[in-house]
């Protein structure tokens, strides 16, 4: 699913709101889950899943066209931890 089509979800729920109205809600959301993972807070959706930080520590990778080692920095990675009625969906038989 894109951005647009989860736009377009929402403005067909919602007959009231404008599709406009409603990219601006998709956006606000998103922007504000970056905002918090950007400064190492954790977000949750209940029933969905955890954004989360995790710390990545510098180490000795290798160029995969050469096989030369190479320095990696450390470096911060956003995670997502699925939350149990997600992964009860998705394993529903």
């Amino acid at each position: 699913m894109t951005r647009l089509e989860l736009v377009k979800i929402i403005a067909k729920q919602n007959p009231d709101l404008p599709e406009g109205d409603a990219a601006r809600v998709v956006d606000t959301v998103f922007d504000e889950i970056g905002s918090a993972l950007a400064l190492g807070r954790r977000v949750e959706i209940r029933g969905f899943g955890a954004f989360s930080v995790r710390e990545r520590d510098a180490r000795i990778g290798r160029n995969p066209r050469n096989g030369n080692p190479v320095q990696v920095e450390a470096k911060r990675a956003p995670f997502f931890k699925v939350g149990k009625t997600l992964h009860n969906r998705l394993n529903a038989d």
